[in-house]
């Protein structure tokens, strides 16, 4: 039986899910890659992937998808590694970057201008190589991941767009969801959330581990991982997701 391909996003939120597939030895079982969140999408989109950790805004290019986990990547406020950075007030801007690496969180701005904010904005794509650091007065930009640690002091001011969402909801936000794009046996699904909660479950021995691997290290890793991201698909959560797939759809249509 050809094993399970599973694609797994590549930043410091994942560590946890990473080090507990390594640690159970499930991914003996596996064959598992770690790409940026917008590639785990396509993987799973084009059949090159079984499994994705991937963006939520993704779910809705499947035909058929399966949420098979009780975890996510998720947060309930200030999530850190989701931001809006620019380098002048926020009524001074006009034109905003969006980073290529995640269709959620390039949604979610869009949906918070034009449901929360009430501002029309000139979106930008960006593709990579871009420099996110070379902006405009009235410019701002869009980054996920590790490098928000880093960039986030070299602009001005930065808006948190997983707490914007909160405010703007009441609800936490999932960024992505481990998702199937067909029918996995239930036995394996209970056996990889098992692997999952090994990491999810012993912060501490995650950051031990490979808290040393990356832009977020240390203490600071610690903190993010425990009181930045939330791991667990509730119900709340659910509700958000929900609410967020309903919007971008009335968005987008």
């Amino acid at each position: 039986m050809d094993k399970i391909r599973i694609s797994a996003v590549k930043y410091a939120n994942t560590y946890p899910f990473i080090y507990g597939l390594k640690e159970s030895g499930f991914e003996e079982r596996i064959i598992l890659e770690t790409d940026h969140p917008a590639d785990c999408a396509a993987k799973l989109i084009s059949n090159r992937a079984d499994i994705g950790l991937i963006p939520v805004a993704a779910l809705l290019q499947l035909s058929d998808y399966h949420i098979i986990s009780d975890y996510c990547i998720g947060s309930n406020g200030n999530v850190r590694t989701v931001m809006l950075l620019c380098n002048c007030s926020f009524e001074e801007l006009d034109t905003i970057y969006l980073d290529y690496r995640s269709k959620t969180s390039v949604n979610l701005v869009k949906v918070l201008a034009q449901y929360w904010w009430k501002r029309s904005f000139s979106w930008i794509n960006t593709t990579e190589g871009f420099d996110f650091l070379n902006v405009k007065c009235n410019e701002a930009v869009v980054l996920i991941g590790d490098q928000c640690f880093e960039y986030e002091k070299r602009f001005r001011s930065g808006i948190d767009l997983s707490m914007e969402w909160k405010k703007f909801t009441g609800l936490p936000f999932v960024f992505a969801c481990w998702t199937a794009n067909k029918i996995i046996d239930p036995a394996f699904i209970a056996d990889f959330n098992a692997a999952l909660k090994t990491g999810v479950t012993d912060i501490d021995a995650v950051v031990r581990s490979i808290g040393d691997n990356g832009a977020i290290t240390g203490t600071v890793l610690k903190e993010y991982l425990t009181e930045n991201i939330d791991f667990s698909l509730n119900d709340e959560k659910k509700k958000g997701l929900e609410l967020f797939l309903s919007l971008m759809k009335k968005l987008n249509s």
